[in-house]
């Protein structure tokens, strides 16, 4: 069960962030508004929410979930960890300072990851004890290597995910827990995830691949019936949220917070 989340308020230079989406210029006045019901819908799922101040100089600094990694609490550990990653993107690498002192408030002595290795959290999928690295633009080996040594010294367990089409791993996978995987794209059929129940979302709503199980309910950004269908169909409660202007810089629901 998660019980926090941290998330920061977009900047207003959001408008200048990175994307390949080509589906516009984000509107920064209902980019605000989603971000707070975002934050509602966080709360909904009885999460207490830490809300950073707006980083004018990061464009990219709403989406938190990049520059750290938390871990589970649980039998294998003694206390959750965090892992302060250094992103792939040169513009976002400054952000890992900025989210330090908030992440220090649960997690006194966090791990780093050091160049020449770079990962971007988006990259990591946690399967229980398991994470599932993968290797893209933004993440590469040695800071893959890197974070599955730091995995196993707090006793969990990591491995490298090859992928050529994705931004990021999690663009086209969410772990809705109860073996359920959402897919998408080359990972309808990734070897790596055979063993799991594999509900594979469309190309036209691949933008849902990204949904988020919380403690019960799962998020799916608003506008993709098909998908929300699919994942009401294995009886989850659903929580639809809108993401129009996050998507628009390739982010997704997962991207705007971290949950632990």
């Amino acid at each position: 069960m998660f019980k926090h989340a941290i998330v920061r308020k977009p900047c207003k230079a959001m408008v200048k962030g990175l994307t390949a989406a080509k589906l516009g210029t984000p509107d920064y006045a209902l980019a605000l508004q989603q971000h707070q019901d975002y934050i509602v819908a966080l709360r909904e799922c009885g999460l207490q929410v830490t809300e950073l101040a707006p980083l004018e100089d990061y464009p990219d600094s709403c989406f938190v979930e990049d520059v750290a990694l938390i871990t589970p609490q649980g039998a294998i550990l003694t206390h959750p960890g965090a892992i302060l990653t250094h992103p792939g993107a040169p513009s976002r690498r400054g952000e890992v300072d900025f989210i330090e002192a908030a992440i220090k408030q649960f997690f006194p002595y966090p791990d780093y990851i050091d160049a020449p290795g770079h990962v971007e959290a988006g990259d990591i999928m946690m399967v229980g004890g398991h994470f599932y690295i993968g290797l893209s633009a933004r993440t590469n080996r040695q800071g893959a290597e890197q974070m599955i040594s730091i995995l196993s010294k707090h006793g969990l367990s990591g491995s490298v995910v090859k992928m050529s089409d994705l931004l990021h791993l999690k663009t086209g996978l969410s772990y809705l827990e109860n073996n359920n995987l959402l897919t998408f794209g080359e990972m309808h059929h990734h070897p790596d995830f055979s063993d799991y129940h594999r509900i594979e979302i469309s190309a036209e709503e691949s933008y849902a691949a990204n949904s988020v199980w919380i403690n019960g309910t799962v998020l799916v950004p608003k506008g993709f019936p098909l998908a929300l269908a699919a994942i009401q169909a294995l009886g989850y409660q659903t929580r639809e949220v809108a993401m129009s202007e996050f998507q628009k810089l390739d982010g997704g629901l997962s991207c705007l917070s971290l949950r632990f």
